[in-house]
């Protein structure tokens, strides 16, 4: 849990070492249902052996000691259940997980106050007890202090365009804005009712001298919906940012890039970095839906013309997907093939399948998860 706790607060060098914060929070919903299980075990079987010099670190009196125990593995099940149930909205949801650090505080007074093998003195109660203390700072932090510290900025949206079931907004920094590569995500806030909640859109463009943001959204959940509905040019937002490591493949022969629905988002960011180049070895493959795509095929095809990047529209249902790959699998030995996918987890099955009948490595299969519950 303190583990968890700490993947939690976002820091810069924790997601550096996970390369990216979708893979740090699944490793830190892993490390929840785990430590629901080991509590499970824990409860049921209390194990003990009689050379063990069992003694509690912090005397509590009976009844407080045992209320610490039975509240610490129920809300501990309480909290992993909630956080697993996807039929929960996102807001009620985001501050029933907020109950983790509170939770965590409980579970570090059960672990001190029943009888234990490990005294505070020796070198496991070091490392727990260090553990935990940067566990609780990072609980603190992420809590409390994360609006005022978190690395990002204040925007004003400077323009907002609107799609079938999806919005292009512009925003302009209030003072200045925040270095960023292309192809990374930042957390949006809007400053009005209802929108507070930061939610993770796609930076879709690449870093300019104006230092304005890009978020091409689609209006998918409650959120995004209202969102939709009730933004307006001149309402301003915090961006905390920027996050995760989907960059483009340095040396590679050939690119394939493949970005479904929303997930066009990145791709068009690294269409806009000129300062990256090579587009010359790269293929946009464009999975949409012809009755709501966002951007419209037409103004994909202007970007990929100008960056110079060949453009392949594959709609719902066709074949252009696999056609791409087989082709660029033939065109150049497969292993030299970088495939950078985003977008649902039904499509990157179909990707990985076509990868591997055509020869290409799964290792050259780069993609970050969309979802972080």
């Amino acid at each position: 849990m303190a583990m968890s706790c700490i993947l939690a607060s976002r820091w810069r060098i924790v997601e550096q070492m996970f390369g990216g914060l979708d893979q740090l929070y699944q490793t830190h919903k892993w490390l929840g249902i785990w430590a629901l299980v080991f509590a499970a075990y824990h409860l049921v079987f209390k194990a003990k052996l009689d050379s063990w010099d069992i003694v509690p670190i912090l005397e509590l009196p009976r009844y407080w000691t045992r209320l610490a125990r039975q509240l610490s593995i129920v809300a501990l099940g309480l909290i992993i259940l909630l956080a697993l149930n996807r039929n929960i909205a996102y807001n009620r949801w985001r501050w029933l997980h907020k109950l983790s650090g509170p939770l965590f505080l409980i579970v570090i007074l059960h672990w001190l106050s029943f009888k234990s093998p490990i005294i505070l003195a020796s070198p496991s109660g070091i490392w727990l007890a260090g553990l935990c203390t940067v566990g609780i700072i990072a609980a603190f932090y992420r809590l409390l202090l994360y609006p005022f510290f978190a690395p990002g900025g204040e925007y004003k949206v400077a323009s907002v365009s609107h799609g079938n079931k999806a919005v292009h907004l512009e925003l302009a920094p209030v003072k200045t804005g925040f270095p960023f590569q292309a192809g990374q995500f930042g957390f949006l806030a809007m400053k009005e009712a209802g929108l507070r909640e930061p939610h993770p859109f796609t930076i879709a463009n690449a870093p300019s001298d104006t230092g304005n943001l890009h978020f091409v959204i689609r209006a998918l959940g409650d959120y995004t919906q209202k969102l939709k509905a009730q933004v307006k040019v001149g309402m301003s937002a915090n961006v905390f940012a920027p996050h995760g490591r989907f960059e483009r493949i340095a040396g590679a022969k050939r690119e394939i890039w493949i970005g479904a629905g929303v997930g066009i988002s990145p791709f068009i960011s690294w269409l806009d970095d000129k300062a990256h180049g090579h587009f010359e070895r790269a293929s946009l493959v464009y999975c949409f839906d012809p009755s709501r795509a966002f951007p419209s095929l037409e103004r994909m095809q202007q970007m990929a013309d100008k960056a110079g990047v060949r453009l392949i529209p594959n709609p719902s249902g066709g074949e252009a997907l696999a056609t791409a790959i087989r082709e660029s699998a033939t065109e150049v030995d497969p292993h030299q093939v970088q495939v950078s996918f985003c977008g649902p987890q039904g499509l990157l099955k179909r990707v990985k399948e076509l990868m591997k009948e055509n020869g290409i490595p799964a290792k050259n299969l780069h993609y970050e998860f969309f979802e972080f519950r």
